[in-house]
């Protein structure tokens, strides 16, 4: 039988009745062209596709493996964890946790997997030297998968409520190593930094600084998503990181952002703001200005090498920018001589920034001088338990109110 081919409705003429054949079985449907059999033809039809061209058997199935539950489940990831058409940042993440159950327990029955399994798999990953956020973070996607197991009859519910027994692990209470949190930049270093900067780059930097919107949102900015209208513009991403949830994003720019970011609207409303292409043409055209020799007739007549791999794209990437900003701060405050080499790393380590910190900058000014809602709202917050992570509590009024009262 044809992959594509849906097996057919049929008339079982002895018999009067509606019949359709799925993996070699007969399945009597009612009364022949009745409403009931047509019904139950399209409800059997849908259950044998869903579960991939084969019906479930009756009951409760307990003789998967996990290796199997893994399988089907990577394939509903692939497909539902998706944003424009790539697939998301869950994506990786799953991978990774999906690896590690298999290669520890891949033919153990789910039936059999119990929370002292889950345990185990803390342990391994303690052992990995991984941070206790990671570890919790893959102990739930797992638990996910066997949720996703239960609404697929792949495993028995009691399996599932099993394991949402097992607690994640708790700050200073296990073994696990401990992540540093994530600081607010100083202004002096950001401005030390910027002249070191590619002209693009430093204005994508400068935007972020003054609007507190996340690094992929910078990215992606265009003109046909900026509401120039009023004194304070408004800008809506077409795609952020909390559009699943059915969330509108706005951010609001104001003057000096304003200012940045103007020239970079007169282009195609529907082209990138900041463009790699476009700061690879800025950097050639100022050494070009530089040049103290003058070009050879080969060199003049260069064509651009259309085969090169690494072509810059329409927009920069996560990556793209943060190492841009990474290079920018090894130039901004060079290692001292005469340091080895992992004192040098560790130098290195310790005077460089990244886009996020900008964001924790902003979110912390603003809650200073307008409180935490307005931060909540600043930051495009769901919830003002997010916000306090990145928003510094100001405990310099703490300070102040006790020099008064204490």
């Amino acid at each position: 039988m044809s992959r594509t081919r849906i097996p057919a409705y049929r008339h079982h003429k002895s018999s009067g009745r509606a019949v359709v054949t799925l993996n070699g079985k007969d399945h009597y449907l009612g009364p022949w062209n009745s409403a009931v059999s047509r019904f139950e033809y399209d409800r059997l039809i849908q259950e044998w596709l869903d579960n991939g061209r084969k019906l479930r058997s009756a009951g409760q199935p307990t003789d998967i493996t996990i290796t199997e539950l893994v399988c089907e489940f990577w394939k509903f990831a692939q497909g539902y964890y998706v944003k424009d058409e790539k697939p998301s940042g869950q994506i990786p993440g799953i991978k990774v946790a999906l690896r590690m159950i298999r290669q520890m327990y891949g033919r153990k029955l789910v039936s059999d997997f119990g929370p002292r399994c889950l345990e185990t798999l803390q342990q391994h990953m303690i052992g990995a030297n991984l941070s206790r956020r990671y570890i919790n973070d893959n102990i739930d996607r797992i638990r996910r998968m066997f949720k996703w197991g239960v609404s697929k009859e792949l495993v028995p519910v009691q399996v599932y409520q099993a394991l949402t027994t097992v607690p994640g692990l708790r700050k200073g209470r296990s073994d696990a190593r401990e992540l540093s949190p994530v600081k607010p930049v100083a202004e002096v270093t950001v401005n030390a930094t910027l002249p070191h900067l590619p002209p693009v780059v430093a204005d994508m930097v400068r935007v972020q600084q003054f609007t507190g919107c996340r690094p992929g949102e910078v990215r992606v900015i265009r003109p046909r998503d900026v509401d120039t209208a009023g004194d304070v513009w408004a800008y809506r991403p077409e795609s952020h990181k909390t559009d699943h949830l059915g969330l509108d994003r706005i951010i609001f720019i104001g003057p000096r952002a304003q200012r940045v970011l103007r020239p970079y609207l007169l282009r195609d409303s529907t082209s990138y703001c900041f463009s790699p292409a476009e700061s690879e043409r800025k950097r050639n055209a100022t050494r070009r200005e530089l040049r103290t020799t003058p070009l050879n007739p080969s060199q003049a007549n260069r064509r651009p090498n259309r085969n090169r791999k690494l072509s810059p794209g329409t927009h920069y990437t996560k990556d793209s920018y943060r190492k841009a900003i990474h290079r920018a701060c090894e130039r901004a405050f060079p290692a001292p001589d005469g340091l080895s080499r992992q004192e040098r790393m560790t130098w290195i380590n310790d005077h460089k920034w990244s886009p996020n910190q900008l964001r924790h900058s902003v979110a912390t000014e603003v809650r200073k001088r307008y409180g935490l809602e307005a931060s909540q709202v600043i930051l495009g917050h769901a919830s003002a338990d997010v916000t306090q992570i990145y928003a510094e509590r100001d405990y310099e009024l703490a300070r102040t109110i006790m020099r008064e009262v204490g």
